[in-house]
């Protein structure tokens, strides 16, 4: 949906290797659950200097799922 795409335009812009960036959700009816996978060289960019890069993403992925009366959780997994 959405939120799935808003996620990968985003760290497919940040990441040196966007082609390997891969976004799954499990959609609940309250919840999102948004997976991420990115290769390994681009883990750190994407979680950014004490997870500051992944924070800002995380708040921006929360205010869109509020409009729509959800929470969602982004996970990035290694």
């Amino acid at each position: 949906g959405m939120m799935n795409a808003f996620v990968e335009h985003i760290i497919r812009a940040l990441v040196d290797h966007p082609g390997e960036v891969l976004i799954t959700s499990l959609d609940g009816r309250r919840n999102v659950i948004i997976e991420l996978r990115c290769h390994s060289g681009d883990m750190g960019r994407v979680i950014g200097k004490n997870g500051k890069t992944i924070g800002a993403i995380r708040t921006l992925l929360s205010g869109l799922a509020a409009k729509q009366g959800r929470k969602a959780v982004l996970e990035v997994v290694e």
